[in-house]
């Protein structure tokens, strides 16, 4: 006989970061805020639904959110106060079941299958659970619940901010054919950009190919996007996995042969990387960069450091200092990536998910 269906639920706080900022600035509350510095180089590290409405999200330049939203309050991040409500938030999560695998300071995957309050349903779970982050922390949470992890992660942004919604067994598979591919964890700007030209814009359109066409196109991806598109996923809620790596990739639209725009791309990755290792409070010392050429030729350039990673700007200098070892470019480059590997400390549990998109997350 089948096992019963896994009753899993994933919490992801509401703006975390920039909701902390103003549950203790009373004065914040209600303006766009970005948790970060407004100097050239910096990058939002979260931002606030007021900030969010002009399209300001985490990991994008301080210069271009500003651009987008002049009115805009950048906020000293606090990482110490982040990770001590983090914590208090663990502690609530453990209350209910011990299978927590956190994936960065405010979200989490949780199999309440069997859960230690012996509430009846996991939506029950889960509306406890977010009343007593809001009780402990005054801080909103929101839940996805599903029989699997990859639907989980999809319903908990379905009733954002302060919400939940559950995806059950005899929907999961219809309702992932109605959702636009981009919002599929797995799928970031790129690899959707690449489907939308395959005519792939739906959870159906996905569907619809067969395997032979998915490793045709994606590769080593396929497996997962032929299954998500049929709303499986057997991963286990593990609360003892590591993740190892937080890597971005991106395709040029042409082959490149100018160092100021392959430098700019690199650029662009290690942002992508410094949102997630700055999110996750995860810093590495091994930053490598990847190449492939207009061949398909790949190589890559790697350093360890003595030190963590632990800025923006190390990670940018540290990205920059690679991709020049290997320019000017004697054919053209048609894909970058920046990767940063070998953490040092993985504070309260960062991400482990496998690295199936391109946008590092």
């Amino acid at each position: 006989m089948e096992p019963p269906p896994r009753k899993i639920i994933h919490v992801d706080m509401d703006a975390f970061f920039a909701s902390v900022e103003q549950r203790d600035d009373p004065s914040l509350r209600g303006k766009p805020i970005a948790v970060g510095h407004a100097a050239a180089r910096g990058v939002v590290a979260a931002a606030s639904y007021e900030a969010r409405v002009f399209g300001v999200r985490s990991a994008l330049p301080s210069v271009t959110a500003l651009r987008r939203c002049p009115d805009l309050v950048f906020v000293p991040p606090r990482f110490d106060v982040y990770k001590q409500v983090s914590r208090q938030i663990q502690a609530i999560f453990r209350e209910y079941t011990p299978l927590v695998q956190p994936l960065s300071l405010d979200e989490a995957y949780l199999d309440v299958t069997a859960n230690l309050q012996g509430l009846p349903t996991a939506w029950a779970t889960a509306k406890a659970i977010r009343a007593r982050i809001l009780e402990e922390t005054g801080l909103t949470a929101s839940a996805g619940i599903s029989y699997n992890k990859f639907l989980a992660k999809l319903a908990s942004d379905q009733r954002k901010p302060n919400g939940q919604f559950a995806v059950t067994p005899d929907m999961g598979a219809a309702w992932v054919e109605t959702l636009p591919v981009a919002r599929f964890h797995g799928v970031g700007p790129v690899t959707a950009k690449k489907m939308h030209a395959l005519g792939i814009t739906t959870g159906a359109d996905l569907r619809d190919k067969s395997i032979d066409f998915l490793r045709a196109n994606f590769g080593n991806a396929a497996d997962w996007y032929h299954a998500i598109a049929r709303g499986e996923d057997h991963r286990p809620v593990d609360p003892d996995r590591i993740r190892k790596s937080s890597g971005s990739e991106t395709t040029f639209n042409r082959d490149l042969l100018d160092p100021v725009e392959i430098e700019a791309g690199v650029q662009e990755m290690a942002d992508d990387v410094w949102g997630w290792c700055e999110k996750a409070q995860a810093y590495g010392r091994t930053v490598t960069v990847k190449v492939k050429y207009t061949d398909f030729q790949q190589i890559t350039r790697s350093r360890t450091y003595p030190y963590a990673i632990d800025t923006a700007e190390k990670l940018s200098a540290a990205s920059r200092d690679l991709i020049r070892s290997v320019l000017p470019p004697t054919k053209g480059i048609r894909l970058v990536g920046v990767t940063v590997s070998t953490f040092d400390t993985l504070s309260d549990g960062p991400a482990a998910l496998p690295l199936f998109g391109d946008d590092g997350s």
